[in-house]
């Protein structure tokens, strides 16, 4: 077992690496920024280390400054979490050539996944099922990219190859525009990912987002978890995320679990992973693979009965798997909704000091945050301040135990996004599984032109 880990992240996923840690007999390191003195892990911790000023920049985002935290508390691995370090390939080769354990993939695994092109490549080599696309980068001969166009079939998407998060990518439903569309996702992808290299795919019209959770100990065992669907997004960040996935059968989840975890053996995984699918008309197209915990991992937790964080401590210390895939069995259903510290309507950042705050409870009821009555949210991070997060026997009764949940949660002082939460939960369409990616903006839409016309 590893004796001492470094949690290089802030929030609730601090928290939560940290509980899982000490459950363990693992010490922890917590470092933090100077803002965040006083987050609730860094309370926790049995060692805490400042690494920097506010901006992530010069403190979560600093390699130099992490490491140095491992070296002076003599810790034996570091946790990056999700979001910052997470998944950046340098940093995870940076830690292991300087003695320390990354609990995650090799980072030459990471470098495979990151870049989407090579990815792609990876996938359809292991049999992944993938959008049909140009199959590598798009070069500057215009001829050859409208060829490779009209191949696809309109409507196409143009995506970033070093791209995220939702960033990188434009959609192109007629040719005329296709050339200028190519050339601008291009300079915004050098921009803001200093990489210039774009890919081109099929877009589908209305498809899910479904995920393949996977287990991996580079030792060439894997298993799968089941899915989640995370269609309820907006401006392609999910919103709301649910396991199992509405309408998937026992032997579609069966069969796109083998094939995630034979690739996963394939390309030597290990840690915690997630493929991530558009599905559509009871296909699966894969589109990319997070090398690391998810945000929604809870409800696969709650489904499954396993502590995904416990399994990466235990694959980091070296430990092959302890779980078969015949012991994952999927039990009720579970909806996470993610609780930010926005305004409802207009989804500006709500920072601030919390003046007031009563988490809800009751059968089926988890809260993963890491937010207290007189803790200030700052304004130099994301603006999620915790996942609500409930199980039930049916999606039915989840629905009813998350409508009730939400109503119990307050939050005083800042504003959230708790009423947009309960819209959503209120929704007919959602409430019947009819969601797919494009659902929740349509329908915010809607609901603003409708307000509109009152006016």
């Amino acid at each position: 077992m590893l004796d001492k880990v470094v949690i290089a992240n802030r929030g609730e996923i601090a928290l939560r690496i940290l509980r899982a840690c000490h459950a363990l007999g693992i010490r922890t390191v917590a470092v933090h920024s100077t803002v965040d003195r006083n987050l609730k892990h860094v309370a926790m911790a049995d060692e805490s280390v400042c690494i920097g000023p506010a901006p992530s920049t010069d403190s979560y985002l600093n390699m130099a400054q992490i490491i140095a935290a491992a070296e002076v508390t003599d810790a034996q691995a570091i946790h990056p979490g999700y979001g910052f370090l997470s998944e950046n390939a340098d940093f995870a080769e940076r830690v292991e050539q300087s003695g320390f354990i990354f609990i995650g993939p090799k980072a030459d695994t990471i470098r495979l996944m990151g870049d989407k092109v090579e990815a792609i490549r990876a996938m359809k080599d292991a049999g992944v099922p993938c959008v049909p696309g140009s199959g590598g980068p798009l070069g500057d001969d215009a001829a050859t990219n409208t060829k490779i166009a009209r191949e696809i079939g309109y409507p196409v998407i143009v995506k970033a190859a070093g791209g995220g998060g939702g960033r990188g990518m434009r959609v192109v439903h007629t040719e005329a525009h296709l050339h200028s569309a190519i050339q601008t996702t291009k300079s915004e992808a050098k921009a803001a990912f200093g990489n210039d290299m774009v890919y081109m795919e099929k877009f589908l019209e209305n498809p899910r987002h479904v995920e393949i959770q996977v287990l991996a100990d580079g030792q060439g065992n894997a298993i799968h978890l089941g899915e989640r669907d995370c269609s309820m997004q907006r401006r392609h960040q999910k919103v709301v995320e649910e396991a199992p996935a509405p309408g998937i059968t026992a032997e579609q989840r069966a069969e796109i679990g083998k094939v995630c975890t034979e690739a996963c053996i394939r390309i030597g995984y290990r840690g915690a992973g997630t493929f991530e699918f558009l599905y559509e008309n009871g296909r699966f197209y894969f589109i990319e693979m997070n090398t690391r915990i998810q945000v929604e991992h809870p409800v696969t937790e709650m489904v499954t009965g396993i502590d995904l964080v416990r399994e990466q401590l235990m694959i980091a210390a070296g430990n092959p798997l302890s779980i078969r895939q015949e012991d994952v069995v999927l039990d009720g259903h579970a909806i996470e909704c993610r609780i930010n510290a926005e305004d409802p309507e207009t989804f500006m950042p709500s920072p601030g000091l919390i003046a007031h705050f009563h988490a809800p409870g009751g059968p089926g009821v988890r809260v993963d945050s890491h937010i207290y009555e007189g803790y200030r949210v700052p304004p130099n991070y994301d603006s999620m301040i915790g996942k609500l997060i409930v199980h039930g026997a049916t999606r039915e009764q989840a629905i009813c135990r998350m409508r009730v949940a939400l109503s119990e949660m307050v939050v005083d002082g800042i504003r959230t996004n708790v009423p947009l939460q309960q819209r959503i939960l209120s929704d007919i369409g959602f409430q019947q599984g009819a969601q797919n990616i494009h659902y929740l903006e349509k329908r915010l839409k809607e609901q603003k032109e409708k307000s509109l016309s009152i006016v």
